[in-house]
């Protein structure tokens, strides 16, 4: 990773300008471009995870998120404009309007139409729907089994319609920065094909006890009546526990075997109404 650094350093003519930060795989070195930019030098290893971000910065091209300078394909090294990593939007008090900057932003990212190149959420859910013979005899628990096929079979019923917006697919509170340009800018996307629906799922699984916190979601829970069916479909609003695709996380390219997998469900939080009405205020 050192060699590698120093490699792009001198390729971009780039100058250090702080210490190097991380991520969950990634080294993240501060660096000023010849004229003066200032950006950020991300070198990570290329997964399926990650290897449509160009794509996507490149057609999200700024609105709402970092931009990308420069990319080097072999390596999957890029060059981005520089975030304020000190300042999260997990670093906001007010959870409702940390809550409302996502929502936003959200509503942003999801309404730029899909690149051709990109994997799709359809492919995703059809490979899930597949493990189901093998994976409901393995479940002890005629509950769990039961909850399984529920989940499979509101997944079916979506899978033909799986949409055509670019999805960012992790976008939370960590995941979003301070910026200049603007105040805030999505980070780390991981494109997909998809309904918008979708990429709330994890809004539903994911961001720690806050998400959790009734004073967040109580306030905003009246929005669920504008909520457009698809979106209440994929999230499971209005639904028991477990009878919404939502309800089962799909996760593809972050476990050891690199594959979507089903995993034990959480009840879906009734906070990201706020995120759906987001959503309706702009045709998608």
């Amino acid at each position: 990773m050192p060699e590698l650094a120093a490699d792009f350093l001198d390729h971009w003519a780039l100058r250090l300008d702080g210490p190097a930060g991380h991520g969950m795989a990634s080294l993240v070195l501060p660096v000023i471009r010849t004229d003066g930019t200032l950006g950020a030098l991300k070198l990570q290893p290329v997964s399926e995870e990650n290897a449509a971000a160009p794509i996507g910065l490149r057609a999200w091209n700024g609105d709402g998120v970092v931009r990308l300078l420069a990319h080097d394909p072999d390596t999957g090294t890029m060059l981005l404009e520089r975030l304020d990593a000190t300042r999260p939007l997990s670093s906001v008090a007010d959870d409702t309007a940390a809550l409302r900057i996502l929502a936003e932003l959200l509503a942003r990212l999801v309404a730029v139409p899909a690149p051709e190149d990109l994997r799709h959420l359809a492919d995703i859910a059809a490979a899930m729907l597949d493990q189901v013979p093998r994976a409901v005899p393995r479940l002890r628990d005629p509950a769990q089994q039961r909850l399984v096929r529920t989940c499979a079979s509101a997944m079916a019923e979506l899978i033909g319609e799986p949409g055509d917006r670019l999805l960012h697919w992790d976008l939370h509170y960590d995941n979003i920065l301070a910026g200049q340009r603007e105040p805030w800018l999505a980070i780390d996307p991981e494109p997909l094909a998809g309904d918008p629906g979708f990429d709330l799922v994890r809004r539903c699984t994911t961001g720690g006890t806050r998400w959790w916190r009734p004073a967040t979601w109580l306030a905003r829970c009246s929005a669920a009546s504008t909520c457009s069916p698809r979106c209440s479909a994929w999230t499971g609003n209005g639904r028991p526990a477990g009878r919404s695709a939502a309800c089962c996380r799909t996760r593809c390219g972050t476990s050891k075997t690199a594959k979507p997998h089903w995993t034990r469900p959480r009840s879906p939080s009734p906070q990201p109404c706020l995120h759906r009405q987001a959503l309706t205020r702009r045709p998608i």
